[in-house]
């Protein structure tokens, strides 16, 4: 992904950012063969009473069922959108001009992205199997993946601010 003419050492911590993203891209994907082969779809089992759930649900849509009735052209957008992202984080990277903590949410986001790509190539939707919820109020249904694209966002919005009180 990176240029063959960049420097070795920025070469060696950009491989080491990709490796971050696979191993989410890994963990990402052996979770949920798991919760799609030990599972019935629908099927609900708490972990923490009153907070936590397990429960196997699938997602043709985006992040928190967002376009998920849209009639199937969203599946190809967000293939897309997931491959440019993923691209250009990586091409951020290869750069080595980021904070540490930047390509950290870049390595997290590149990965989530690309577990999620996997499920919408392989299914043609994605596998969620992790449910929080509060009383009567349910948090749409996730997966490590989205989970790594929420902190690598969270992060990179921690870096915008360091980096304007240090500008």
């Amino acid at each position: 992904m990176c240029s063959a003419t960049a420097r070795p050492a920025p070469m060696r911590k950009a491989a080491g950012w990709f490796g971050l993203a696979l191993v989410v891209i890994v963990l990402d994907q052996l979770t949920k063969l798991y919760f799609n082969g030990s599972y019935q779809y629908g099927e609900v089992r708490p972990v923490i009473d009153g907070l936590f759930n397990f429960v196997l649900v699938y997602n043709p849509g985006a992040a928190f069922n967002f376009l998920a009735d849209a009639g199937g052209w969203q599946r190809h957008f967000f293939t897309v959108l997931a491959l440019a992202v993923a691209g250009w984080l990586g091409w951020q990277i290869c750069r080595a001009r980021q904070s540490t903590l930047m390509n950290l949410a870049a390595a997290l986001i590149i990965g989530g992205a690309l577990g999620n790509l996997v499920d919408r190539v392989i299914h043609g939707h994605v596998i969620d199997f992790i449910q929080v919820y509060w009383r009567t109020f349910y948090w749409p249904a996730f997966n490590i993946a989205d989970s790594a694209i929420c902190v690598g966002a969270v992060l990179m919005v921690i870096d915008g601010f360091r980096k304007e009180r240090n500008g």
